[in-house]
C-alpha cells in the first residue's frame, strides 16, 4: 500500500510540474506577445510626441511671422503718419511723400485734429467714409487696441492718427488663432490614444486634456499627482508661441500599453484560479467517490457478519444446554458481543450517529482494559485525568472506542510489542483534549497529514484504512479534530483528538 500511495504522490508532483510548465510556457508567450504590443504602442507615442513637437514649432514659428507682419504693418501707419505730417508743411517737393500716402492701400487709418474730430481716413468702407457716427465708432475700436498716433505739425498744433490691423493682417490672425485652437484639440484628442494634460507655464492650470476622467481631474490632489506621474514617465512637452508665455504637455502610456503591462499577471490568476477550481472539483469528486466506497464496504461488510453472527450466538446457547462450563461459556459470550459492536459499527458508517453527553474517562477505561487483554504482557496502559474523576463530552461510544482501538493497535505495532501507552484527559471550557502518547518509532514530520490519508501503511499487510476511519469518524461524524500533536523520530508520538463538550 505505501508503494501504491508514493506512485500516487509521483503523480500529483508530476501533474503539478506539467502544469506549472504549461502555466510557464504559456506565460512566457503571452508575455513575448505583449512586449511586441507595447514596443509598437510606444513607437506611436513616440511618433505622436516628435509630431506635437513638429507642430509646436510650426505653430511658434507661423506667431512670430505674424508678430513680425504687425510689426510692419505698424512702421507702414508711422511712416504714413510722417508723410501726413510733411505734407502739412511748407515742402518744395510733395512727390514722395504723396506717394506714401498714396501706397496706404492695407491699413485703416483715420486722421483726426488734437479735439478728436475727424480729418480723414483710408482703407474704412468707402459707402460709410463720411459718416460721423461710423467714424466715431471706429476711432473707439482703434483706440482699444492701439493707442493713437501723435502728429506734431507746427506751432504746437497736433494731430492724431488712429489705426488698426489691415483686413488681411487680421484674416491671417484669424487663421492663426484658429491653428492654435485646433492644435490645442488635436493634443487633447490624440491618434494615439495617450492621457494627456495641457497646462498653462504653472503647471497647474488645465486649458485641455484628453483621455482622462473628467470627474477626476476636477479633485486638485488627483490632478496634482497624475501630473507628477506623467513627469516621471516623460518629459514634458514645451510649447512657446512666441508671445513670451509658455505651456506644456503633458503625456503617459496609453491606456491599452497599461493594461497590457498587467496582461500576462491577469492570465497567470485565471489560470491559477483556473487550476485551484478545477483541483477542487477533483478533489471533491474523489471524497465523494470514497465515501460511496466506504458506505458501501461498510454496509456490505457489516450484512457479512450479520449471518454468521446469529449462527454463532445460536451455537453458544446450544454449547450452554449442553453443559457448557460459565468460565469458557463467559469468554464465547464476550467475544460474540463483540462481534455484534463491531457490526453494529459498520452499519452506522453512512448514517448520522447519535451523540450523547458521555463520561469521557468512563468510555476510555473499558476501551483501554479490552485492548489490555488482548495486547502483549510487555506494554504498560496510563490513563491520567488529573483530579478530575468525570469528564463529559458529546460522543457516540461504539464509534469512538473503534477510533481508540485503531490507535492503541497502531501504537502497538509501531513499539513492536514493547513499550508504554499514556492516555491523557484534560477538561478545557468549551472542549476535552485527548492525548495518546507511545514510545514507538515515530513519524516523520512530513508524514503528520499523510497518515491519514486512505491507503497509507507502512505494513506488509493491511488496507491503510484505520487512521484514516478514525479521522472520518472524529471529524465527519463527531466534528471533532484529530492531529498529530508531536513525533521525535525512535522516541514517540503522540496523538491529540478534540472532542466537543456541547
Amino acid at each position: 500500500m505505501l508503494s501504491i500511495y508514493s506512485k500516487k504522490q509521483k503523480w500529483k508532483l508530476g501533474l503539478f510540474v506539467a502544469a506549472i510548465t504549461i502555466v510557464g510556457v504559456s506565460l512566457w508567450y503571452t508575455n513575448t506577445l505583449v512586449n511586441k504590443i507595447a514596443a509598437d504602442e510606444r513607437k506611436k507615442v513616440k511618433l505622436w510626441a516628435d509630431a506635437i513637437q513638429k507642430k509646436v514649432n510650426l505653430v511658434k514659428y507661423t506667431n512670430e511671422l505674424f508678430d513680425k507682419i504687425k510689426i510692419d504693418e505698424r512702421k507702414k501707419v508711422e511712416l504714413w503718419a510722417e508723410a501726413t505730417r510733411q505734407l502739412s508743411q511748407d515742402l518744395s517737393d510733395y512727390g514722395f511723400v504723396l506717394k506714401v500716402v498714396a501706397d496706404n492701400t492695407t491699413v485703416p487709418v483715420i486722421l483726426t485734429d488734437e479735439h478728436g474730430t475727424p480729418i480723414t481716413s483710408r482703407n474704412l468702407d468707402p459707402e460709410k467714409e463720411n459718416d460721423k457716427t461710423y467714424l466715431k465708432l471706429q476711432m473707439q475700436a482703434m483706440k482699444s487696441v492701439q493707442e493713437p498716433i501723435e502728429i506734431n505739425i507746427y506751432k504746437g498744433k497736433k494731430n492724431l492718427l488712429y489705426y488698426k490691423d489691415s483686413k488681411l493682417f487680421s484674416e491671417l490672425k484669424h487663421v492663426l488663432d484658429d491653428l492654435i485652437k485646433s492644435f490645442i484639440s488635436e493634443v487633447a484628442v490624440n491618434s494615439a490614444s495617450v492621457p494627456v494634460i495641457y497646462t498653462d507655464s504653472t503647471k497647474s492650470t488645465v486649458i485641455a486634456y484628453g483621455n482622462i476622467d473628467s470627474i477626476k481631474i476636477q479633485d486638485e490632489v488627483f490632478l496634482k499627482n497624475k501630473l507628477a506621474s506623467m513627469e516621471s514617465q516623460n518629459t514634458p512637452i514645451e510649447v512657446q508661441f512666441g508671445d513670451g508665455n509658455k505651456s506644456y504637455i503633458f503625456y503617459q502610456e496609453s491606456t491599452l500599453l497599461t493594461q497590457l503591462k498587467y496582461y500576462p499577471w491577469v492570465m497567470f490568476g485565471i489560470i491559477g484560479l483556473f487550476l485551484l477550481v478545477a483541483y477542487l472539483l477533483f478533489s471533491t469528486a474523489r471524497k465523494v467517490e470514497q465515501n460511496q466506497v466506504w458506505v458501501g464496504m461498510a454496509k456490505e461488510t457489516a450484512h457479512q457478519l450479520g449471518t454468521p453472527l446469529s449462527s454463532l450466538m445460536a451455537w453458544l446457547e446450544y454449547l450452554k444446554s449442553k453443559g457448557l462450563d460459565a468460565e469458557t461459556s463467559s469468554e464465547i459470550e464476550k467475544d460474540v458481543k463483540r462481534l455484534e459492536t463491531i457490526t453494529e459499527r459498520f452499519s452506522k458508517i453512512g448514517s448520522v450517529p447519535k451523540l450523547d453527553t458521555t463520561d469521557v474517562i468512563a468510555v476510555m477505561n473499558d476501551a483501554v482494559n479490552y485492548m489490555k487483554l488482548r495486547t502483549s504482557k510487555n506494554v504498560s496502559f496510563t490513563i491520567n485525568a488529573g483530579n478530575e474523576k468525570e469528564i463529559f463530552a458529546q460522543m457516540n461510544i461504539p464509534l469512538f472506542e473503534w477510533v481508540i482501538e485503531n490507535l492503541i493497535r497502531n501504537a502497538v505495532d509501531a513499539m513492536t510489542g514493547n513499550g508504554s501507552i499514556t492516555i491523557t484527559i484534560s477538561d478545557q471550557i468549551q472542549y476535552v483534549y485527548i492525548d495518546l502518547t507511545d514510545t514507538g518509532k515515530g513519524i516523520s514530520k512530513s508524514k503528520y497529514k499523510t497518515i491519514f490519508e486512505p491507503g497509507y501503511t507502512t505494513k506488509q499487510r493491511g488496507w491503510g484504512l484505520g487512521l484514516s476511519l478514525t479521522k472520518r469518524i472524529i471529524e465527519n461524524y463527531h466534528s471533532g479534530k484529530i492531529f498529530v500533536k508531536g513525533s521525535e523520530m525512535d522516541k514517540g508520538t503522540t496523538f491529540r483528538i478534540v472532542l466537543n463538550k456541547i
